[in-house]
């Protein structure tokens, strides 16, 4: 039986250490070849459309620019790569909006080694890799309505995911601490939070934080 060819994999990070210790690590696998490196969006669109590889390597940050902003296009061929994305960005609101936008994994830097070789394993096998702490928390946090909330609970809710405490909350918005206090409660409630890092999320997904 004639061996499948390689996988055609392009890395797309702006950090030159970061793109050689992918090349190194997918190298090992013969499943794998890496067929281009980009380091910056411009030279992603570039070599997505001349190289077309099977699968991107995906990293969010390029200085400035989000990388979620060129998903759409480098899906738009008929035979579009499949994205996995690696990434600094922990937080289920980044995750939601990459697997929205039609990457099919997500993965964040810290993860082992093994793990980026299982997401581009199971991602061209077909199926979809969500890094499995992010998966969880996702599961936890539904996705709230975007009308969900009232202007003041938008208000306190940005400004607990920035760090304030109830009482510089309740300063600022001229409130009682029991009125910041039941706000609080509300939230966790009626968008099922259980931590600080929870209310960051929902604070991002409202449009609240960048």
């Amino acid at each position: 039986m004639a061996k499948s060819p390689p996988w055609r994999i392009l890395l797309a990070d702006d950090h030159t250490v970061v793109r050689a210790g992918l090349r190194a690590l997918l190298a090992a696998d013969s499943r794998c070849e890496v067929v281009g490196e980009a380091s910056s969006l411009g030279e992603l669109r570039a070599l997505a459309h001349n190289l077309r590889p099977d699968l991107i390597v995906l990293d969010l940050s390029f200085g400035a620019e989000h990388a979620l902003s060129v998903v759409p296009g480098l899906l738009e061929p008929d035979e579009a790569p499949r994205i996995v994305v690696l990434t600094m960005h922990d937080d289920v609101a980044t995750a939601r909006q990459a697997l929205t936008a039609g990457v099919q994994g997500y993965l964040i830097k810290e993860s082992a080694a093994d793990e980026l070789l299982r997401a581009v394993e199971t991602v061209m096998s077909g199926s979809t890799y969500l890094h499995p702490e992010l998966g969880a928390r996702m599961l936890r946090q539904p996705e709230p309505p975007a009308d969900g909330l009232s202007p003041r609970e938008r208000q306190v809710l940005a400004l607990v995911a920035r760090g304030h405490t109830n009482a510089e909350i309740a300063e600022q918005l001229l409130v009682s601490l029991r009125t910041v206090e039941t706000h609080r409660a509300n939230l966790r409630t009626r968008l099922n939070l259980h931590s600080r890092a929870d209310l960051v999320d929902a604070a991002r997904l409202f449009g609240l934080l960048p």
